[in-house]
């Protein structure tokens, strides 16, 4: 039988600590997934649910974007994954009784985890101007509110729309259509947050900003590196594809500051030789400094460069541009500064070099580790010189994966959310829905947040998602949202971003991955694309949370026949009846879509074109696959200072806090930790278990604290300290982001530690 939600907040303020564990999944795995499914869906609808995802012929996990094997198990699914079915399977329910005993100022003092513990929303609720208490709202009133705010805008491009990555392609190719023939390219999404650097720098290098592999490319890969990347709690499966590799001769380097439980041992809970003992994984283990990957890149490039035959010469003669100022540059790349930079020794970094030069088959998977930088897209470039240099892109076995976090946030920039879209792409949505698109660029999230900061937005519609928690800057972004005139949050859960508001504001709910969808014309599915580039269909079986849900697909057609009235000649009534006719008109505006109905009808689903995999020709301004050489850059710290990556812990998924352990940490009870190498705070006199203030430094000169964090002593890099989102993205400066990509420079954060008065 399930459980009910918390009635008040848990006492965070006495975490227990212990070891860091060495290996993942196994056993403890096993259990916490059967307890948290449990307590939200009870026993016998959690057997029905769990063993429908990312089935073939069921929905695909609201989790992460890692692709399911042609070959599935019964239970295809990790830990992480089935904690997010069961939030969103649970049976509890934030009905308007819940609103009516706890107003909004209630709710903003609630933690995140709290809010989230409260269930499925299910009835479309309003906050009117002035009130504190959101009240239920019927659907077509709701829709002319944010008709009635739009039209009220001086241009539209005073609207924001927003979009969180579980939102369906469906829903994402409708969304930016609306949005379109409002009037605006607003259309941040949650990417602008996380691998936008990474499409940055591909763009520029390959001609396509998605990874370049499949699945079958890590079973057949002689070297996988993984940077920057903490697979065991935030893509648990991608745990299963390296023990395949691992188990087919593959070697591994990990590269991170922290050293990570599943990159150590996998224990697999499919095989019982899995439970037992489980597989190594890491071959060898690179503890780099925050924001010295780019270092590292550079200069086992200058190594290779100066190993006889080492070269692809071929391939860079018939394929690559720019060779001789790539090689100039890195041919200058100093040991000294290196060791510098990455805080790495002589004899690791030649021991990678050697496992570098035994594999003809390499491929180099990435996170937030390498994103979240200032010099990120320059980092990310110089991991593909480092391919380009040995033939690594575009043959079997070899080539760039950059891990997306969540379940399609890929896809819904395929679909077209993008503030900077292509020429191409609006020309066809202009040949096939016959109205002007707008050509001015948009708002990416964080100049989002400065529009609305300064009174150039007016209007914020977000389509799923928590964009007040996940953003940075918490004190400025939430400042920044109350000067709305109107926010509206598509949602299936209670989050902080309902909780601060604009003068007005309203939730929607919304249908779930595992709900059924009834509409016009009967039954209907909706479509993902994974990590890697394959879409394939997601149907959801459970009965809805309530009767008054709308599907994310009928909420925009339903809203945009509002707004855009008669003057729109799209036939929106008819694509909320049948998404055929949506995916129809994909595949006439998106290239690789054609035939989208009958190809998705396949089980397997299918793959996009990718041209530097499948072809080896990459479609950028050259022609060419490029080679880059801009200036190293590595984070410099100050003396007595620390630098800070925000992290998730092992009970979390973005934003959303399934509870409060990370159990392959050793944290439990508590989310206010901060994890700091002993030697650093026995340089800081900071003892293990006493408590400070993290204090941000940054050259504006701006003082952001949080308060009241227990310290940890853990086995990070040098100089390098770590502590959970979103509790510290108020340490995170609007203006501290990625060149070129704007993404919030989340994983190198200077910060000093004060001791605080909660010691």
């Amino acid at each position: 039988m399930a459980s009910k939600p918390p009635k008040s907040d848990p006492v965070q303020d006495a975490p227990q600590v212990a070891g860091p564990k060495h290996a993942a999944a196994g056993l403890p795995a096993i259990g916490h997934t059967l307890r948290i499914a449990q307590q939200q869906m009870g026993v016998r609808r959690t057997a029905l649910t769990l063993l429908r995802v990312n089935q073939k012929d069921g929905f695909d996990c609201p989790g992460c974007a890692w692709p399911e094997p042609e070959h599935r198990h019964a239970a295809e699914f990790c830990e992480n994954g089935a904690k997010a079915v069961a939030e969103e399977a649970t049976l509890r329910r934030v009905t308007p009784d819940f609103f009516a005993a706890h107003p909004v100022s209630d709710l903003a003092g609630r933690s995140g985890y709290w809010l989230g513990q409260q269930g499925r929303l299910t009835h479309p609720m309003y906050l009117a101007e002035g009130a504190d208490h959101y009240e239920p709202i019927a659907w077509e009133r709701a829709f002319d509110i944010v008709a009635e705010e739009l039209a009220a805008l001086g241009s539209p491009d005073e609207a924001l729309f927003y979009t969180s990555g579980r939102t369906s392609n469906e829903a994402a190719f409708l969304y930016q259509l609306f949005a379109r023939e409002l009037g605006t390219n607003n259309l941040p999404d949650c990417s602008n947050m996380c691998h936008e650097s990474s499409g940055s720098a591909l763009n520029e290098t390959i001609g396509i900003g998605k990874g370049s592999v499949l699945l079958d490319d890590l079973y057949r890969a002689d070297l996988i590196i993984v940077a920057g990347q903490n697979p065991g709690t935030n893509h648990p499966r991608m745990l299963s594809a390296l023990e395949k590799a691992k188990a087919n001769g593959a070697k591994i380097i990990t590269v991170n500051p922290l050293p990570e439980a599943g990159m150590e041992r996998f224990k697999n809970p499919q095989t019982p030789q899995g439970m037992l003992k489980g597989a190594a994984l890491t071959d060898l283990f690179l503890q780099i400094r925050l924001g010295g990957d780019q270092a590292l890149f550079r200069l086992l490039n200058k190594l290779i460069l100066d190993t006889e035959g080492a070269l692809d010469d071929t391939f860079i003669a018939e394929h690559t541009h720019g060779f001789e100022d790539f090689a100039q540059a890195a041919r200058a790349a100093d040991w000294e500064q290196t060791l510098t930079a990455t805080g790495l020794t002589r004899d690791s970094i030649d021991e990678a070099l050697k496992m570098v030069l035994a594999s003809r088959r390499t491929i180099v998977c990435w996170a937030m580790g390498l994103t979240q930088h200032k010099h990120s897209v320059p980092t990310i470039r110089e991991v593909v010189n480092f391919l380009l240099l040995r033939g690594n892109i575009g043959r079997p076995g070899a080539g760039v994966c950059p891990v997306r976090g969540h379940s399609n946030v890929q896809g819904d920039r395929t679909m077209g959310i993008f503030e900077r879209p292509a020429p191409a792409f609006l020309d066809a949505l202009e040949k096939e829905f016959g109205f002007k698109p707008p050509r001015g660029h948009g708002y990416d999230v964080v100049r989002a947040i400065r529009a609305l900061r300064d009174g150039d937005a007016k209007v914020f519609f977000a389509m799923g998602g928590n964009f007040v928690a996940a953003s940075p800057d918490t004190d400025v972004t939430e400042a920044a949202m109350r000067r709305a005139r109107l926010t509206v949050h598509v949602s299936t859960k209670l989050n902080r971003s309902h909780a601060v508001t604009g003068a007005r504001a309203l939730i929607l709910p919304t249908l779930g991955r595992t709900e059924r969808d009834l509409q016009g014309s009967g039954e209907q599915f909706v479509t993902v694309e994974d990590s890697m580039g394959m879409v394939h269909a997601s149907r959801g079986r459970l009965e809805p949370a309530s009767p008054h849900l709308l599907s994310e697909p009928a909420i925009v057609a339903r809203l945009a026949r509002r707004v855009l009235g008669e003057a729109s000649a799209t036939p929106w009534e008819e694509f909320e009846k049948d998404y055929a006719t949506i995916r129809d008109r994909v595949a006439r505006v998106i290239p690789g879509f054609q035939d989208f109905n009958a190809r998705v009808a396949d089980p397997a689903g299918f793959a996009l074109p990718h041209a530097p995999r499948d072809e080896r020709r990459f479609p950028t301004a050259t022609g060419k696959a490029n080679f880059t050489a801009a200036p190293v850059e590595h984070p410099e710290l100050p003396e007595g200072r620390l630098l800070l990556q925000t992290l998730r812990s092992h009970d979390q998924y973005n934003t959303t806090i399934y509870g409060l352990d990370d159990r392959y940490r050793g944290i439990k009870n508590g989310r206010r930790v901060v994890l700091v190498n002993p030697d650093d705070a026995r340089e800081l006199k900071i003892a293990d278990g006493s408590y400070v203030d993290l204090v941000g430094e940054w050259k504006d000169g701006v003082e952001r604290r949080a308060p009241g964090f227990r310290v940890v002593h853990y086995p990070t890099a040098r100089g390098c300290a770590a502590a959970y989102y979103p509790e510290t993205n108020v340490l995170v400066p609007l203006d501290s982001t990625a060149d070129t990509s704007n993404t919030p420079a989340s994983k190198s954060v200077v910060v000093r530690l004060e001791q605080s008065t909660a010691d």
